[in-house]
């Protein structure tokens, strides 16, 4: 698909410290059309109770009319801060209150992207729907595009902030859109069920970064850790990760370093595996770290909870630790049968314990470049070649 203008609305802002799939498409999108890549407005209830942040700091200083709220990254791609606040509406009860004023910002929010694309000489957009549940929820009238399409990467139903209203408004905005495109099997068989044209279209990840070859020095916070080192990458939360899971390996392990990488929740803070002397928690590290992290581990591990978030949930994270080469272990989902060939699933702690050791005797060469040639088939280009081909056969 060539020469298109594209509209993207989304939950991740463009200044996202980590990995954000909309941002990747975006990027690839840009390649051959012209982008405009849409931050979402702040509410006030975000304003007043919570710090900035390098996701935030910018969109208030557009607010404050210390930047200007267009930019342009590239030749095709342009991002956009909206110089207003919306409502906070999460805290309403479900239903007409909170349709009123979700609708009023939804109106502020397009009226804005329309003033914007004419100044841009955008026309006939297609609009690309990240997640977006809320604040793109009247988008088709308002914006009136040539093709809605909204993406779903994530299941947000079972979380806490989008409980309330989510079960009757996602399902709503599917029905609305042209299409829907998901990210895997088993969000798009949800989808299907409000909207025929709900298709799976893979996993692009980035991982131009991820360069087994590249000469990484030993981190400093790991220089005091003995190999062999066994480790996770990420947000350490237990709403996606099982900490009891982490604790039984490495009590049965302890010749073993086990090395978690990332901000904890407050149930891994208070965990006994922090009474452990071979469970090593470093903190969060810069995004461009990641890989010097990633080449001083042995085994990398994806030990997950079994629940609605994960259960149809893609970790990206899979792809680059394979892209670097490493053994990995992993909870068996319904998504993770796709990675089978290449990484060892588990379903109970036995099976985990015994992987370990498995993964540790069996690695080779060639299955270390067996797996490096599997992560890199998940490109973006391939994820958005399929978009692409989803999105022409609803334009004819």
């Amino acid at each position: 698909m060539k020469g298109k203008d594209i509209v993207i609305t989304g939950l991740q802002s463009w200044d996202i410290p980590i990995g954000s799939n909309a941002i990747d498409i975006a990027k690839e999108f840009a390649k051959d059309n012209r982008v405009l890549y849409v931050n979402s407005p702040l509410d006030m209830m975000t304003m007043l109770r919570n710090k900035p942040t390098p996701e935030t700091k910018r969109r208030l200083e557009v607010l404050n009319r210390r930047k200007k709220p267009l930019r342009k990254i590239s030749q095709n791609l342009w991002v956009l801060d909206m110089p207003f606040w919306v409502w906070s509406v999460n805290g309403l009860p479900d239903g007409m209150l909170f349709d009123i004023f979700n609708k009023r910002n939804n109106r502020k929010i397009f009226s804005y992207i329309k003033k914007v694309m004419k100044q841009l000489n955008f026309s006939d957009p297609i609009h690309f729907i990240d997640n977006d549940i809320y604040r793109s929820q009247y988008s088709k009238k308002m914006l009136e595009p040539s093709l809605s399409v909204y993406y779903r990467r994530d299941n947000l139903q079972p979380f806490a902030y989008w409980k309330k209203h989510v079960q009757r408004l996602e399902p709503q905005i599917i029905r609305n859109s042209d299409i829907a495109v998901c990210n895997s099997i088993q969000l798009a068989d949800f989808a299907k069920q409000f909207n025929n044209k709900s298709f799976d279209v893979g996993q692009g990840v980035d991982l131009s970064a991820y360069d087994p070859e590249l000469p990484f020095d030993l981190p400093e916070e790991l220089q005091h850790i003995p190999a062999p080192r066994i480790g996770y990458i990420g947000d350490i939360n237990s709403l996606r990760l099982d900490p009891d899971l982490i604790h039984n390996m490495a009590k049965s392990k302890p010749e073993y370093s086990f090395v978690m990488v990332g901000n904890e929740d407050a149930v891994f803070k208070a965990h006994a595996m922090h009474s452990l002397p071979n469970v090593h928690f470093t903190g969060s590290i810069a995004k461009d770290r990641v890989p010097q992290f990633m080449a001083a581990f042995s085994i990398c591990l994806n030990p997950q909870q079994l629940n609605e978030i994960t259960i149809g949930n893609y970790p990206r994270k899979v792809d680059e630790y394979l892209a670097m080469g490493k053994p990995v272990i992993a909870t068996r989902t319904k998504t993770m049968e796709l990675f089978k060939d290449h990484v060892y699933l588990c379903d109970t702690p036995e099976e985990y314990n015994d992987a370990i050791e498995k993964a540790l005797n069996e690695n080779s060469v060639k299955l270390e470049k067996e797996r490096i040639a599997f992560a890199r088939s998940h490109s973006w280009q391939n994820s958005v070649r399929s978009i692409y081909q989803y999105m022409q056969q609803a334009l004819n």
